[in-house]
């Protein structure tokens, strides 16, 4: 028999706010973190745009020497999990840490260290290297840490699959619990990619927004005039917990996992598949892990990115999904606000589908100013809107043709 899956703590470090009850605040709000760079000097850059994370300070969350041999992503993941673990309530002195594992998504991993210490190398020898050069960088090191602040002594994973990563983080600690191989799992996804070489790298690729005169506009996901997305940071973590369990020591609950959909296009290294086949098959799949009709689905937390080709491309994923019921779905891309966190965004996202499933409020896509005649859905444009829905979906779509969804309920 399959176990209930629910989320009973959140944790976020966003450009938009750190904390979960600051972050949904500001998605209430549709306010806006993107803006020109800080942290580096990017103005020889097509781009100098991005959504960072702002006022983050470590030594508030993790030890001066400890925070030193972390990457600025391990950080992150730290920081969101100590929140939510605090959120949840969880007893850490008490759980059975043998059935609490971490299963954590990150795109990147510790870039912002791999390229400091290439320069350390190159300009003063390999004996300048640090010895935490390798334990800081590894894209699992984030699991690692969050595994040691625990206990944790379950199943400890990183999934990176790209901009899905996230999604499919929580998409698998789902299914572990479900099947009854564990009690809790901490999850979620971690990234800290404004770096100067990866910056670059998205520049070569011309995937990113250059819309540097007007940054608050420059995340404008299915508008006509979109031109690219703009790279965030930050991370997001959830207490996924078998029901009884949460049951049992009163649990606060926010919202129950029912389903998950994980496909591979199968077509290209950037771009997504033909009327976005790979992502409307992990739709459909996650629609049906949940045991409900497509019509019961009242909203849909898009992976929309901003490009001119995922956005096209998800909205006809959905209508191929939805048929006539995609007309009536409230859809948005809560990345106009927040940026594109990569494998951190479906962790953030899945936060925010949680909150608007429990509040009954739906997020905007703001910057919604020019409707494009192939994205002719309802984007729930630039202000959001009260509404009881029982059911939401959330979308990551990653490089290499990798598609995630999650299917959330409203918990009764």
């Amino acid at each position: 028999m399959k176990k209930r899956v629910v989320i009973t703590g959140t944790g976020a470090v966003t450009p938009i706010g750190i904390g979960t009850e600051n972050f949904w605040n500001a998605v209430k709000e549709g306010r806006c973190g993107v803006d020109i760079i800080s942290r580096y000097d990017f103005s020889n850059y097509s781009t100098q745009v991005g959504a960072e994370v702002r006022d983050f300070e470590p030594e508030q969350y993790i030890e001066k020497k400890e925070a030193k041999r972390m990457d600025r992503y391990t950080q992150f993941a730290v920081a969101a999990t100590k929140m939510a673990v605090e959120d949840s309530g969880l007893d850490l002195n008490t759980v059975n840490k043998e059935r609490m594992g971490v299963i954590l998504g990150s795109g990147i991993g510790g870039i912002e260290t791999f390229e400091d210490q290439h320069t350390t190398l190159i300009n003063k020898g390999p004996e300048r290297v640090s010895p935490f050069f390798i334990p800081m960088m590894i894209a699992n090191m984030a699991a690692g840490q969050i595994s040691i602040l625990t206990g944790a002594k379950g199943v400890n994973e990183t999934v990176v699959t790209a901009c899905a990563s996230g999604t499919n983080a929580i998409g698998d600690a789902f299914k572990y619990i479900q099947r009854g191989d564990a009690d809790i799992i901490i999850t979620g996804g971690t990234e800290a990619p404004i770096t100067p070489l990866s910056f670059a790298g998205f520049c070569s690729l011309k995937a990113v927004s250059r819309r540097n005169d007007d940054p608050k506009t420059a995340s404008r996901p299915f508008d006509a005039e979109r031109d690219g997305f703009v790279m965030g940071e930050g991370s997001g973590i959830l207490i996924l917990e078998e029901y009884e369990h949460a049951v049992k020591r009163g649990a606060n609950i926010i919202a129950e996992i029912v389903g998950y959909g994980a496909t591979s296009d199968a077509y290209h290294i950037t771009a997504p598949a033909p009327e976005g086949e790979g992502g409307a098959s992990a739709m459909a799949m996650a629609v049906k892990d949940a045991g409900i009709s497509p019509e019961e689905v009242g909203y849909i937390n898009a992976h929309g990115t901003s490009t001119p080709m995922n956005d096209k491309l998800e909205t006809e994923a959905v209508k191929t999904v939805f048929g006539a019921h995609a007309a009536k779905l409230a859809i948005s891309s809560t990345k106009s606000m927040t940026g594109h966190l990569l494998g951190a965004a479906g962790a953030i996202e899945a936060i925010i589908t949680a909150y608007a499933l429990k509040e009954g409020f739906l997020p905007a896509t703001i910057n919604y100013t020019n409707p494009d005649p192939e994205c002719d859905l309802d984007y729930v444009p630039n202000k959001g809107r009260n509404a009881d829905i029982k059911y939401a979906i959330s979308n990551s779509f990653g490089f290499g043709g990798q598609n995630a969804t999650i299917a959330l309920k409203k918990y009764e």
